[in-house]
């Protein structure tokens, strides 16, 4: 429990309204998205400006209390759940755009904002923001930039580091310092602001970002490649990045994905392929065109069984929300969904979805990936039940076992969900102990005491690995 002349500080800079310690409040922060992680903080707190968190800190710094600071809590690795109790910080007080530059390109904006909502308010100007988490209907741009979002328009257009050029965040003392600003380049010492894009809260309160706008692509064209054979599909992503087109979106689902989407969506999504290709591109009309026409040749070539251009703009945001959909259609099928992420040069994605199939019959669990081809990220998700313990640790087991293969061949155990508590056992595996050192001694540097999100990217112990030779 906090102490009563801390309860009472906390109070006095927010009003009684804005910050809770009763139980209903604490539940509902005690978790996030990641299933069968929960625990209760001491209490939550609503600021509403830059100068009430530096209040906050201050306070909290001085009696030693951790803090979590969260949006929406949809992130997928344990990154908000307050494991050492303490406070939550909800930003979503903080959700204003505060301007829109037209002369510089930028938006300066809170991080309680949620991301589709900036994101229609940007196209609304005529200009756009590329970063677009799958869970951007509910997602803040805060937790976008804690976690370093990626989404499906990664391949071409780059994730949330890309975009964000300034910040200003709250130091654990209490201190505010600004970052970046609207500038295309700056050299002026350390780039900070790259180091707290997906710090995870670790490091900083972020309260300010400036993030950088682009025009919009002029004309879009959205096909689906189906195919019999994986290798076939995975050769086709690889195929067209060689001959030097770079998709707007590039995306891969499995089988069993398929299967689950198309009774969700209602899509006549042919289930008997082993895999299926959505391929977006857009720019100037005339080349949008030209590499519909070569990625559809290239398909041909790879031996696909269908290949289908939408002839509509609604029909392809119906096959893009068929694929924003994945996660949630799996959802339906167990009481519990794991969801994970690892990432693999795009040259290995058939050995990797064959390895996590292998994986997967090897431990008798139920796994279906699908993911970002073209980034080479993908997200083997198994359905389970938390009620049954055997089966849970042996989907833990097949996890650890799609860690090692990842690095194995070449990759890492994220690429866009973060770290958090659930992979912080296995970044030694791909950072190393030097690596481990160094991250520690930046933490030190920003928060010595440990009081922001404590318990985060630095597990206790390292998993001991089998796999250790890349392949």
């Amino acid at each position: 429990m906090l102490d009563a002349a801390l309860t009472r500080r906390l109070r006095n800079i927010v009003g009684d309204k804005f910050f809770r310690d009763d139980s209903e409040a604490r539940v509902a922060h005690s978790y996030d998205g990641t299933p069968m992680l929960q625990s209760l903080p001491d209490g939550v707190i609503y600021p509403e400006t830059t100068g009430q968190v530096s209040e906050i800190m201050q306070a909290l710094s001085a009696h030693r209390v951790p803090v979590v600071t969260r949006g929406s809590g949809s992130n997928l690795c344990g990154g908000t759940v307050p494991i050492q109790g303490g406070v939550v910080m909800v930003m979503h007080r903080m959700n204003r755009i505060l301007e829109v530059d037209m002369e510089n390109l930028t938006a300066t904006v809170q991080p309680g904002l949620i991301t589709a909502s900036f994101i229609a308010h940007i196209e609304s100007l005529g200009l756009f923001y590329p970063p677009d988490p799958s869970s951007m209907r509910i997602s803040t741009i805060g937790g976008n930039i804690a976690e370093c979002s990626g989404g499906l328009r990664g391949l071409k257009y780059g994730t949330t580091k890309d975009y964000v050029i300034g910040l200003e965040a709250v130091l654990a003392s209490g201190e505010i310092v600004r970052t970046g600003g609207k500038l295309m380049k700056d050299v002026a010492g350390y780039d900070l602001t790259k180091l707290l894009v997906g710090s995870e809260g670790t490091l900083a309160i972020v309260t300010e970002a400036t993030l950088k706008l682009v025009p919009p692509p002029a004309s879009k064209k959205t096909m689906l490649a189906m195919y019999k054979d994986l290798y076939g599909a995975a050769r086709t992503v690889s195929r067209i990045i060689e001959s030097k087109i770079i998709p707007a979106t590039l995306e891969i689902m499995d089988n069993p994905t398929i299967r689950v989407v198309d009774d969700f969506a209602k899509l006549g999504l042919p289930r008997d392929m082993a895999a299926i290709l959505l391929i977006e591109q857009d720019g100037d009309p005339e080349t949008v065109e030209r590499d519909i026409a070569r990625i559809q040749e290239i398909c041909d070539s790879e031996q696909a069984d269908r290949v289908e251009v939408a002839e509509s703009r609604e029909h392809a945001e119906r096959l893009l929300t068929a694929r924003r959909s994945a996660f949630t259609a799996l959802a339906r099928l167990r009481p519990t969904t794991m969801l994970e992420d690892a990432t693999v040069p795009r040259s290995r994605i058939a050995d990797m979805v064959l390895r996590i199939e292998e994986i997967a019959r090897k431990h008798g669990v139920s796994i279906a990936t699908f993911g970002h081809a073209g980034d080479g990220n993908l997200h083997p998700t198994a359905t389970t039940d938390a009620r049954d313990a055997d089966e849970v640790h042996r989907v833990e087991l097949a996890f650890e076992e799609i860690f090692e293969a990842a690095i194995a061949l070449g990759g890492t155990i994220t690429g866009e969900h973060g770290v958090g508590m659930v992979k912080a056992p296995f970044l030694e595996w791909k950072v190393g102990a030097a690596g481990m050192e160094v991250m520690k001694g930046i933490k030190r540097a920003f928060d010595p005491d440990h009081l922001l999100n404590p318990g985060k990217m630095f597990a206790k112990e390292t998993r001991k690995r089998v796999v250790i030779e890349r392949g």
